[in-house]
């Protein structure tokens, strides 16, 4: 085995997993050991679950505060072994603050706290383990603010690319349209939307239909009433229509005079989603000429084709000129 082949074995037994491998083994021997030694009495670090109560009427959390805190413990390493084990299934194992009397801000110092308050040092009895003090956080900050509602709209960073030979119909559709936010006034009042994305979605030949999460904030102290959103898109294969008998508009017209187009209606090309333009009405497309352009010595004028939005290109206007007749009205 050469110098290289060592270098990456050795590497490559040092890999994340590997000592993560090593450190359980490790942390489990200390744990053994300790279930062995059980009858000495040991101090260790661990965490514990903060738990904030009495939280004043119509007031809310301002701040994020600390989940857990790190304190010391002492007992039995019997008792110690079985706290590491079973405290996770005991939810009254944890530290209560009482804000009940606080009123806007209020700073606490945790060991001061407790060694007024011992009784908010929850451990089960059946634990046989005593707190000694906590580590960190030494002190806690709470700030309270009017609790707020607020309806805002919700809006998507989800881009939606068809395949070639296929195309977007209609604009994407929010399910639901707006989601209702509760928090802290102070963040609250500067919140106007809800966002989901960015993401993108390729080559799509079909319906587009999907639950998304909102961008919630994992530091901001408010909730969404829904933090999932169904995204919707058409998606639709490129097909072309003939449709006939599209009225012509005359724009701006004279109330002195009577004014006819020849002919009254004209046909093109559509190009556009499969469904959409095939349920396409003759109605939904402008053709129109504007009277202001009209000209006594002028027969043909050219006309505006205004189609609807997801109609991709229109062709094959016929016919592409529009005689106007005009004539006085009798009195």
């Amino acid at each position: 085995m050469n110098k290289e082949e060592v270098t990456r074995n050795f590497s490559s037994f040092f890999t994340l997993h590997n000592i993560s491998r090593v450190l359980s083994t490790v942390f489990l021997a200390f744990l053994l050991w300790l279930f062995v030694k059980s009858e000495d009495e040991y101090i260790i670090s661990s965490d514990i679950p903060l738990d904030i109560r009495n939280l004043p009427e119509n007031f809310i959390l301002s701040e994020e505060v600390p989940k857990n805190a790190k304190v010391q413990i002492k007992g039995q390493g019997r008792s110690l072994f079985k706290a590491f084990l079973l405290k996770r299934f005991f939810p009254e194992f944890k530290l209560v603050l009482d804000i009940e009397r606080i009123s806007e801000e209020y700073n606490f110092v945790l060991n001061e706290y407790f060694d007024r308050y011992p009784q908010k040092v929850v451990i089960p009895s059946s634990f046989d383990i005593s707190f000694i003090e906590v580590i960190d956080p030494l002190s806690i900050h709470i700030s309270l603010d009017q609790y707020k509602e607020k309806q805002v709209s919700v809006k998507s960073n989800i881009s939606v690319i068809p395949k070639l030979g296929y195309t977007l119909v209609g604009r994407p559709v929010l399910k639901p349209e707006y989601v209702k936010i509760t928090g802290a006034t102070n963040l609250v009042k500067n919140i106007n939307y809800a966002f989901i994305g960015p993401d993108s979605i390729l080559e799509a030949d079909k319906d587009v239909s999907i639950l998304v999460d909102l961008n919630v904030p994992p530091e901001k102290v408010f909730e969404y009433d829904n933090k999932s959103i169904v995204f919707e898109q058409g998606v639709q294969l490129i097909s072309e229509r003939i449709i006939s008998e599209i009225p012509v508009k005359i724009l701006n017209p004279n109330s002195q005079l009577r004014i006819f187009a020849s002919p009254q209606t004209v046909s093109l090309t559509v190009i556009g989603g499969e469904k959409f333009i095939s349920k396409l009405e003759p109605g939904e497309i402008e053709v129109s000429v504007d009277f202001n352009n009209w000209n006594k010595d002028k027969q043909f004028y050219e006309v505006r084709v205004k189609t609807p939005k997801d109609v991709i290109e229109w062709m094959d206007l016929s016919p592409m000129n529009i005689e106007l007749l005009v004539t006085q009205k009798n009195n």
